[in-house]
């Protein structure tokens, strides 16, 4: 199994990417995907998740407005839209799958884990 974060990178403060993750799991419907970040000296911490069972969605309220979870199960495809990018969003994401349907999960019901991609916002 193999979880494939792209589309991080520098950009400037109010500017805006979207992360991509693409997963290599068989049922990739019946998973919760969900993004965290990490930034230096920081522990990591989620930041969106979207249900497997009925496509709800959570997200931290440091992006809440900013951010959005989507994705595309014909392509095992979860999707993290960025806007209005803040220097304090600088960190790497990594996007992880769980069984669990919540999208409350907790972190240690992710199982399987991306490599992480880095984002950079400048002021």
């Amino acid at each position: 199994v193999t979880l494939v974060e792209s589309g991080g990178g520098p950009v400037q403060a109010g500017g805006s990417l979207r992360l991509s993750c693409t997963a290599s799991l068989r049922a990739f419907s019946k998973y919760t995907m969900g993004w965290f970040r990490r930034a230096p000296g920081k522990e990591r911490e989620p930041v969106a998740a979207i249900s497997w069972a009925d496509g709800g969605t959570w997200h931290a309220d440091s992006v809440k407005g900013r951010f959005t979870v989507s994705r595309d199960n014909a392509k095992n495809t979860v999707y993290l839209q960025m806007d209005n990018l803040r220097p304090e969003d600088s960190a790497i994401y990594y996007c992880a799958a769980s069984a669990d349907w919540r999208v409350t999960s907790p972190t240690k019901t992710y199982t399987n884990w991306g490599r992480g991609t880095q984002v950079t916002v400048s002021s």
